[in-house]
C-alpha cells in the first residue's frame, strides 16, 4: 500500500495534473466515460440496491453529468488568480490569491448512492489538479468493481487510482501521508479517520449524518408536506443520509399526517409496495436486522411488513414515539418514519438543540416568521424549508454537516475549493527602499506613528482618490521647487533664443 501511494505521490509531483487544459481533459474523459459506459453503471447500481435503471438514473447518473459539465464551464474562470485590497504600505506592488492543488487526495466512498458520492468529490479533486486514491465501499461491491475497471480505462492510470477491498485495507491506506481525505459514512467512521488523519495533520472533509427532524407546522398545507416528506423519506428504501429521520408535531396533526403518507405510498408504489420498481432494498442482512431493531415496543401505526429473504421493509410510520427508545438514539437510515409530538415550535426547537447537530433540517409551514424563528434558533449543515432534500441539488450552495454531522463542504466550486490551497501572493519590487525605513531598526516613535498611519488608516474611494491627487501635488511641488532655478534658466535661453531670431530677421 505504501508504494502504491509513493506511486501515485510521484505522478503528482511530475507536475502533469496541474496544467488546467490536462484537467479539462480528464474530465471531459470521464464524461465520456459515464455516457460510453451508462448500461454497465447502472447495473452495477441496480445489482447493488436493487434499484430499478430509471432510478439508478435520475438519483446518481444525471447529478454526475451536471457536474461535470458544470466544472467544464466554470474551471479557467476558477483557476484564475484573484487580486486582493492593499494598504497604503502595498500600493505599488502586486497582492492576488491563487488556488494551487494540496497534492494526493484519499476519497473514501459509501455504498447508499456509490456512484455519485464517491465521482462527484473525484471531480473536485481533479478540477483542483490533484492525485488521487479512490476507495470506493465494499458493502456496493458491484459498484466497486465497476469503478475499478472503467476508471483506468479512461483516466491517468498513475495519479488516478482505485484500490478495493474492507477495513484491512481501508485501515492500511488510513496509515499513510495524504494531502487531504475526504470520507462520506457514518460518525463512528469518521471518528476513525479523523484519528488516523491526525497522525500526519492530514485536513479532511467529513460527509455524515445524523438524525435530521422535519417539524411541521398546522399552519402549512399537510397534503403538499406528506407528499414531499414520503419521497425524501422513502427513496432508495431510506437509505439517504440527509432523508427526514423524523417528525416533530402538535399531538393533533399525528392521524392526519399518518393517513396522507399512506394514502401518498399507496400513489407513489401502488397497492403492493414489495412489487414496485421504484421501491428499493436493504443494502445486507446485518442493516436489515439493525433497522428491524429499531421497530421493538414501538407503535406501528401504518406499514411495518419484512420480508428477510429479499432484504424487503415496507414504508412504515411510528407515533407517540418515545424520544428515549432505540429508535430516537441513532441514525434510522432505513424507511421507518417515527412522529415525536411536541406541544409547539418552541419545544421542537428545544428538542432539537438538546441532540447533536443534524446534517439537515426540514420546516413545513406557511408562517414566515416562525419559518425564521425555526432557522435561527438551530444549527444544522442545511436547511430546507416546505421541501426535503432538494438543497442536496443545488450546486451552487455547499453540501456538508456540522458538529457529529461532519466538516467541510463539498459541491460546484465548493468542491474545488475543498481541494485547493489558496495560496497568496505578494510580488514586491527591490526598489522604494526608502520606504522600508519605517519597518528596520531602530525603531522610534515617529516610525511607529507613521506606521499605525498606513497600516490603521482606512480610505473610502472618494477619499483615497482625493489623498492620491494630494500626494501628486505634494510631488509636483517638490520637483518644481527642487527645479526652479533650472527652469528659470531655460526659460530665459528660450527667450533670448526668440530675441536673436527676430533681430536676425530686420537685418
Amino acid at each position: 500500500m505504501e508504494r502504491e501511494v509513493q506511486r501515485v505521490r510521484n505522478a503528482f509531483l511530475s507536475g502533469r495534473s496541474r496544467p488546467v487544459s490536462f484537467r479539462l481533459q480528464q474530465l471531459e474523459a470521464l464524461r465520456r466515460m459515464v455516457l460510453e459506459r451508462e448500461k454497465d453503471i447502472l447495473a452495477a447500481i441496480a445489482s447493488d440496491l436493487s434499484k430499478s435503471e430509471l432510478n439508478a438514473y435520475s438519483h446518481e447518473v444525471i447529478t454526475i453529468l451536471g457536474e461535470i459539465d458544470l466544472v467544464l464551464e466554470k474551471l479557467p474562470e476558477w483557476v484564475t488568480a484573484e487580486p486582493v485590497k492593499k494598504n497604503l504600505l502595498t500600493m505599488l506592488d502586486e497582492a492576488y490569491v491563487q488556488p494551487e492543488p494540496l497534492g494526493v487526495a484519499l476519497i473514501i466512498g459509501t455504498w447508499n448512492y456509490p456512484f455519485v458520492l464517491t465521482i462527484q468529490p473525484l471531480i473536485g479533486a481533479i478540477a483542483a489538479g490533484n492525485a488521487v486514491i479512490l476507495k470506493p465501499s465494499e458493502l456496493s461491491e458491484n459498484t466497486a468493481k465497476i469503478l475499478a475497471k472503467l476508471l483506468p480505462q479512461y483516466l491517468d492510470r498513475d495519479l488516478y487510482v482505485v484500490i478495493n477491498g474492507g477495513v484491512e485495507e481501508t485501515t492500511e491506506l488510513l496509515k499513510q501521508r495524504f494531502d487531504h481525505i475526504f470520507y462520506t459514512g457514518s460518525t463512528t467512521v469518521g471518528k476513525i479517520v479523523m484519528a488516523a488523519a491526525a497522525k500526519h495533520l492530514t485536513p479532511v472533509t467529513l460527509e455524515l449524518g445524523g438524525k435530521s427532524p422535519c417539524y411541521i407546522d398546522r399552519d402549512c398545507d399537510l397534503d403538499i408536506a406528506c407528499r414531499r416528506i414520503t419521497w425524501g423519506k422513502y427513496m432508495n428504501c431510506g437509505q439517504t443520509c440527509i432523508a427526514p429521520d423524523y417528525v416533530l408535531c402538535e399531538p393533533s396533526l399525528q392521524n392526519q399526517i399518518v393517513q396522507k403518507i399512506k394514502e401518498t405510498v399507496k400513489e407513489f408504489y401502488g397497492e403492493n409496495v414489495q412489487e414496485s420498481p421504484d421501491y428499493e432494498r436493504i443494502i445486507n442482512l446485518r442493516h436489515f436486522k439493525r433497522i428491524l431493531s429499531l421497530l421493538e415496543g414501538q407503535k406501528i401505526a401504518f406499514g411495518g411488513k419484512t420480508d428477510e429473504a429479499t432484504r424487503y421493509i415496507a414504508p412504515t410510520v411510528l407515533t407517540d414515539v418515545d424520544p428515549e427508545t432505540k429508535v430516537m438514539q441513532e441514525e434510522i437510515f432505513g424507511p421507518i418514519l417515527p412522529i415525536v409530538p411536541v406541544k409547539n415550535a418552541d419545544e421542537a426547537i428545544k428538542f432539537i438543540n438538546e441532540r447533536e447537530k443534524p446534517l439537515a433540517i426540514y420546516v413545513f409551514s406557511h408562517n414566515k416568521k416562525l419559518i425564521k424563528q425555526m432557522i435561527d434558533s438551530t444549527s444544522s449543515g442545511g436547511v430546507t424549508v416546505n421541501d426535503v432534500i432538494m438543497h442536496f441539488m443545488l450546486s451552487s450552495l455547499p453540501f456538508g454537516g456540522v458538529g457529529s454531522s461532519g466538516m467541510g463542504a463539498y459541491h460546484g466550486k465548493h468542491s474545488f475549493d475543498t481541494f485547493s490551497h489558496q495560496r497568496p501572493y505578494l510580488l514586491k519590487s527591490l526598489k522604494r527602499e526608502s520606504a522600508n525605513k519605517l519597518r528596520y531598526p531602530p525603531n522610534s516613535q515617529s516610525k511607529v506613528d507613521w506606521g499605525k498611519f498606513f497600516l490603521l488608516k482606512r480610505f473610502n474611494k472618494g477619499k483615497l482618490s482625493l489623498l492620491f491627487l494630494a500626494f501628486l501635488g505634494v510631488v509636483a511641488a517638490v520637483l518644481v521647487r527642487k527645479y526652479q532655478a533650472v527652469l528659470r534658466r531655460n526659460v530665459l535661453l528660450i527667450f533670448l533664443a526668440a530675441q536673436t531670431a527676430l533681430s536676425g530677421k530686420q537685418w
